[in-house]
């Protein structure tokens, strides 16, 4: 029975790891630079780099690929936003968003093929967990969205499909790829990265120092209420979630946002909003309010504009 060679995902490389790479096959090290600026040149084949030689090109053929999603769907909204659903090597799809401000564009890409932290106001929840996104299919989101919209990415931000710090090495690496002057060259401060509260990683991530903003799935200050949206608040309460905070801030002088899903007759009462403006008292913080988004067969309805605006007119004064 003949063996099947598994190709490698070029993407999922940093600059040293290809060079080492390059020296296993014999090639001299610089060639590593060369080809790792032609993946953040968006080249979709090796063919492409013009600079190689065919015997290097073939070489590169029988180890690695480079193309690992293609465009399956998008939809356009009236601002200019694109929601990307994209097709993995594997059939497996993930969704990926550009969204257009005056002072940039963000990409929103996804980090796993579903979830394990089971929210019950996210549709991804009910995908369940699949597997972790490489740090390439990470890169690659980006990448295909800047070809298949024709505009620069300034920011990137960790919100979609997947929990950032439950694919922990991965997030890493990309982020670094990203920030690398030889990646994508975005800096670590346009980097977003959005957690349900995973204290441990949260203080790794503190110790990575990498400068990348830090956003908080809280949605409530009531750990009854935060453990009925969000089953992770079982393994770490509010108070747990808050320390780690706490240590990002101190350590890194960084403000946190405080993510916080309005949802009506749940956590958009005046009582929740002194409870939660008591729990962030002196931080250096911001909070994010949300209209929450009702998704298919979900439980939960948006508050009342009349509620939104009186619960942020609250933590205002």
């Amino acid at each position: 029975m003949q063996e099947v060679k598994i190709l490698i995902n070029i993407r999922d490389l940093n600059l040293e790891e290809l060079e080492n790479e390059l020296v296993e096959m014999g090639e001299k090290k610089y060639r590593a630079k060369q080809i790792f600026a032609w993946i953040y040149r968006n080249v979709e084949s090796f063919e492409e780099m013009t600079d190689l030689s065919k015997e290097l090109i073939n070489k590169l053929k029988e180890k690695f690929y480079i193309k690992n999603l293609e465009m399956a769907n998008f939809q356009k909204s009236k601002d200019g936003t694109i929601k990307f659903l994209f097709r993995l090597n594997d059939g497996h799809a993930i969704e990926s968003v550009i969204m257009k401000y005056k002072y940039g564009n963000t990409a929103c890409v996804s980090n796993q093929i579903g979830c394990k932290m089971g929210c019950n106001f996210c549709a991804s929840a009910k995908i369940g967990f699949i597997r972790n996104l490489t740090a390439g299919e990470i890169i690659s989101q980006i990448l295909e969205i800047e070809k298949q919209s024709g505009e620069k990415i300034s920011n990137v931000v960790f919100m979609g499909i997947g929990e950032p710090l439950d694919n922990y090495d991965n997030i890493m690496k990309a982020i670094r790829l990203i920030n690398d002057p030889k990646g994508l060259n975005i800096g670590a401060r346009h980097i977003s990265i959005s957690t349900c509260g995973l204290v441990e990683n949260i203080k790794r991530l503190t110790d990575e120092n990498l400068q990348c903003n830090l956003c908080i799935s809280l949605h409530s200050s009531k750990d009854e209420v935060r453990t009925s949206m969000m089953p992770i608040n079982k393994k770490y309460k509010i108070s747990e979630v808050i320390e780690a905070c706490k240590y990002y801030i101190e350590k890194t002088n960084r403000r946190i946002t405080f993510e916080y899903a309005l949802v009506d007759g749940v956590n958009d009462s005046l009582d929740d909003a002194l409870h939660l403006s008591k729990l962030l008292k002196g931080m250096l913080c911001h909070v994010n309010l949300i209209p929450i988004n009702k998704i298919k067969d979900g439980i939960y309805e948006k508050s009342s504009t009349e509620k939104i605006l009186a619960f942020r007119d609250f933590l205002n004064d």
